[in-house]
């Protein structure tokens, strides 16, 4: 007798459909457990964000700062600095005068690192140096040491964030404007102020609401600050937009993006910012009106 085989059952397209669905859920999954472990070896570099341990404003006056080498003032709209009697440390850097007087610029709202030093007692090596960072705010010259063995640093065991949910990937409208709105918004530190400029808007729909908020940043690389109802999260966070760069000819929707005249918000890349991790954050605050009236339970939470 001859036997007969029988052909599989060929997969109905409701179940095809399925399987690709989780299968595309699944490689969404890992890439963004991949991202996150990228973030938190980012924080976790001896001088990221994990490591300011001051916030200190010098004065016209030549004088030390606290755990600093040398005296610092500020004239002429620069930063100075030059070696002092009793140092038991040296500032050391490309831009930095051995013998002084060093002088530094940088502009509103930017920061730079001007040289770093090893306080006495540490051995040798970039896991012991301290990096001294400038920065203007407000018109104002401020130095934050970024120190490896800060306690933020040697304590931190990760970010808590909620798990990643397909469901707040949100492509909503955009509209871009012809020329960018300058505004000011406040900051993490009291008396502090930033200059911003508002590039476009987006809706945000949840729940028959629409709510718009303000994109800054930049037209290419445009950022979302913005509260939430959440009472998990730090007061305010940050969505870093990504715009996609299409192949030519192509449509976004070609390119696996967003419709044309969208931007895909995917919120459970939502950000803390540094001033969520320590004290001495300067970090912008988000525009009035910048609110979503509803939990976002996506992205990081607030650190512990």
């Amino acid at each position: 007798m001859t036997e007969v085989l029988s052909k599989p059952a060929a997969a109905s397209p409701d179940a095809a459909a399925a399987d690709d669905a989780a299968a595309t859920a699944d490689a969404a999954a890992r890439e963004h457990a991949a991202w996150r472990s990228a973030r938190e070896r980012d924080l976790r570099t001896p001088h990221g964000w994990l490591t300011p341990a001051a916030l200190l404003w010098p004065t016209a006056t030549p004088a030390r700062l606290p755990g600093l080498p040398g005296e610092w003032w500020v004239e002429d709209r620069a930063l100075y600095t030059r070696p002092a009697s009793g140092d038991t440390a040296t500032l050391v850097g490309e831009h930095v005068e051995p013998d002084g007087p060093t002088s530094v610029v940088v502009g509103e709202g930017r920061s730079r690192i001007l040289g770093t030093f090893l306080p006495q007692g540490r051995a040798a090596g970039v896991e012991h140096e301290v990096a001294v960072e400038v920065v203007l705010r407000t018109g104002r010259y401020a130095v934050r040491p970024r120190d490896p063995e800060a306690a933020t640093r040697a304590g931190f065991d990760g970010v808590p964030a909620f798990d990643h949910d397909p469901a707040w990937v949100l492509d909503v409208p955009v509209r871009w404007y012809d020329e960018p709105d300058a505004v000011t918004v406040g900051a993490a530190q009291p008396r502090l102020v930033h200059h911003v400029e508002v590039f476009g808007e987006v809706d945000v729909a949840h729940a028959g609401t629409v709510t718009t908020l303000a994109l800054t940043g930049s037209a290419t690389e445009p950022t979302l600050l913005f509260t939430d109802e959440s009472d998990e999260v730090a007061p305010w966070r940050v969505l870093h937009v990504r715009v996609p760069a299409l192949v030519p000819g192509t449509t976004a929707d070609a390119a696996d993006g967003p419709a044309p005249g969208t931007l895909r918000l995917d919120l459970n890349r939502a950000l803390n910012l540094p001033y969520a991790f320590t004290r001495f954050g300067t970090c912008p605050a988000p525009l009035a009106g910048n609110h979503l009236p509803f939990a976002v339970t996506a992205g990081e939470k607030a650190p512990r």
